[in-house]
């Protein structure tokens, strides 16, 4: 039996109103408190200690101190949302824990190559607990990522701010002049995640500059700003971010895996900033462990506290299910993760206050993934990071090449021969004459898939236009709750087909001579993969339109908070890491500090967050791609 202690002598007496917050008093300050718990989770009786820097407090129980919640806030999820959460809220003092569905791992635990299922897959029910989920919907195929530290551990560090349409959307626009209030929160964000430009230029960039000089895009032709250290390869060094005070980091190998997982330490994945930082004072993170309600204690509008009910996460039986309780709770799932438990919570009457708009809104960023593979090695994609180069060769449309690297040809797996626009009845039968008309080509894609991802490279297109889906929630047959399943927005349906994607696409092949390949399940089913799913718990003006208000607090709960790519209201049309990241950013400025905290706790000033008041115009720097305008790509070339 493990004992864990942790700070808890704060909590605020006072908040600006209209925030969505409510301080709720505790007794006793200046003692510690640590929970015993083993292998089934967290018992009810927490024990405490006095504190050692005042040794004359005596020791209390729970029954005692008259302690009302195990902690302050409880995240659930400890992605780029959570992980921001946690370190902002224990820097103001409060006792802080992480719940997160996926396993820790050290940087030497991520697979060698994706090959190996166990350590890359998150399928916790067969016993696959790596770090990409990959989740089938009617309309979209999802990947995700999973584990302490949430998608930043398979994501490919691109870290871009979108252009100026994406805060003018009409689902926030009006709430706020977004590029104004994000910009000093963009700032603390790219400071905290290492955000650099990356310099090097490969065979996939020559061949995207090429393409979009010929087609008229060549200004909009950018390196790409990443979150990687590109120090002296291989070479170990104290922090280089954080005065010191940061973990040690080794210099980028460019060996291109860093989807699966970077096992170097070069990658700035959160558990190297965010988590890192927030763990140092004091926030617990309890991996392996998922949360399927969350229910007000006392008060309807949550005033009052939470309680959340856990279970070990992938569980068939022995769900060693264990309860918290909590003065407030910050919903940081993922898009998906967010979505479902908000959807049982409303359906079991958990939070019967939730907007009706739950599950609305949800974006895919307009994604199309497609590859091109060279006949041989020749061209090798793979000495390099993930994401090196992009272009705009519309105003909406944004291109960037990508590489797994050596270690991720097992996603040979999830493409096959182009198969061009059609529907869910023609193109199954295109994708038949493709594999028909190419027998060669087919039977390499199959059965030769050894070098598959250094001689490939994907063409990860992506579209900031206004188009959208449903999460809508379906009772279970077998079992209590409800389950999601996407439903297309009638007005403005995701596209199953972007014609920029399969233009680029046939050009790289016929410049390298290469194979030309779609997305498996948008060959065969017409149904697009994303990497970016966004949205469903919307910024809204009122729970008529949104699900969150403009400073991320649910409508109709107090201390109740998503902090998520599923607040995320428009399609970015870029990588939406650092929008996130921002987000938060901006959300925990607004949180009054812990009562009998005059000063933050202790962080490097490189670490330190932006305050709400400091918001300037979000300027944009020569190392983001595309025109500063919203003109048209060719226009920004003459």
């Amino acid at each position: 039996m493990e004992l864990t202690f942790f700070r808890h002598d704060r909590r605020p007496t006072t908040a600006p109103s209209g925030t969505g917050y409510r301080p709720i008093t505790r007794h006793h300050a200046g003692f510690r408190c640590g929970i015993r718990r083993d292998a089934a989770g967290i018992s009810r009786i927490p024990i405490c200690q006095s504190d050692v820097s005042n040794p004359g407090l005596k020791l209390y129980t729970s029954d005692v101190a008259g302690r009302e919640h195990d902690y302050d806030w409880v995240i659930v999820g400890s992605g780029f949302g959570g992980s921001v959460s946690a370190l902002r809220l224990a820097e103001k003092g409060y006792r802080v824990l992480v719940i997160e569905v996926g396993r820790r791992f050290n940087d030497e635990d991520f697979a060698k190559t994706a090959w190996n299922l166990r350590r890359y897959f998150w399928m916790p029910k067969i016993g696959l607990r790596g770090i990409m989920r990959i989740i089938p919907f009617k309309d979209v195929m999802v990947a995700s990522g999973c584990g302490v530290g949430g998608g930043s551990l398979g994501y490919a560090n691109t870290l871009y701010r979108p252009r100026p349409a994406f805060f003018k959307d009409k689902q926030w626009g009006e709430l706020a002049d977004w590029e104004v209030e994000l910009g000093p929160h963009y700032v603390t964000a790219e400071r905290m995640l290492g955000v650099t430009l990356y310099r090097d230029e490969g065979p996939a960039d020559r061949l995207l500059h090429k393409y979009a000089a010929e087609t008229g895009a060549d200004a909009t032709y950018a390196h790409t700003q990443v979150g990687v250290y590109f120090g002296e390869p291989e070479v170990t060094v104290p922090d280089p971010y954080f005065g010191g005070e940061g973990p040690d980091r080794t210099g980028c190998r460019k060996c291109g895996a860093c989807m699966v997982g970077c096992r170097y330490g070069a990658k700035n994945t959160l558990v190297k900033n965010y988590l890192y930082f927030a763990e140092k004072l004091g926030v617990e993170v309890r991996p392996g462990r998922q949360v399927r309600e969350i229910r007000p204690i006392g008060a309807a509008d949550g005033s009052d506290g939470y309680r959340l009910s856990t279970e070990r996460s992938g569980s068939i039986i022995r769900k060693q299910k264990s309860e918290i309780t909590a003065a407030g709770v910050i919903v940081s799932a993922g898009a998906i993760g967010t979505n479902s438990l908000l959807a049982n919570c409303r359906h079991s009457g958990a939070l019967p206050r939730l907007s009706d708009r739950v599950g609305y809104v949800v974006r895919t960023n307009s994604e199309s993934i497609q590859a091109v593979t060279a006949r041989d090695d020749s061209l090798d994609f793979s000495h390099s990071v993930a994401i090196t180069s992009s272009i705009y060769p519309d105003p909406d449309t944004h291109i960037e090449v990508v590489t797994y690297g050596k270690a991720g040809s097992i996603m040979s797996r999830m493409y096959t021969v182009l198969t061009g626009k059609g529907t869910r009845l023609t193109r199954p039968v295109k994708w038949l004459g493709a594999m028909l008309r190419h027998p060669l080509k087919t039977a390499r894609l199959f059965f030769l898939p050894r070098h598959w991802s250094q001689r490939t490279v994907l063409l990860l297109v992506m579209q900031s236009v206004d188009s959208a889906m449903r999460l809508k929630p379906i009772r279970r047959k077998f079992s209590r709750g409800v389950r999601l399943q996407t439903e297309q927005d009638p007005l403005r349906p995701n596209p199953t087909f972007i014609q920029a994607a399969e233009d680029v696409t046939r050009w790289f092949a016929e410049e390298t001579g290469g194979t030309a390949q779609s997305g498996l399940f948008e060959a065969t089913m017409n149904i697009p993969t994303t990497a970016h799913f966004l949205g469903g718990a919307v910024v809204g003006a009122s729970p008529e339109t949104g699900v969150i208000d403009a400073d991320n607090h649910v409508f109709g709960y107090e201390n109740l908070m998503v902090c998520d790519g599923s607040a995320v209201p428009a399609n970015p049309g870029v990588n939406p890491s650092l929008t996130i990241t921002a987000m938060t950013e901006r959300a925990m400025s607004k949180i009054p500090m812990a009562d009998g905290t005059a000063e933050p706790l202790h962080l490097p000033d490189e670490a330190r967050g932006a305050r709400t008041q400091d918001s300037l115009a979000a300027t944009r720097t020569n190392m983001e791609p595309g025109p500063t305008t919203d003109e048209p790509a060719a226009t920004a070339a003459d």
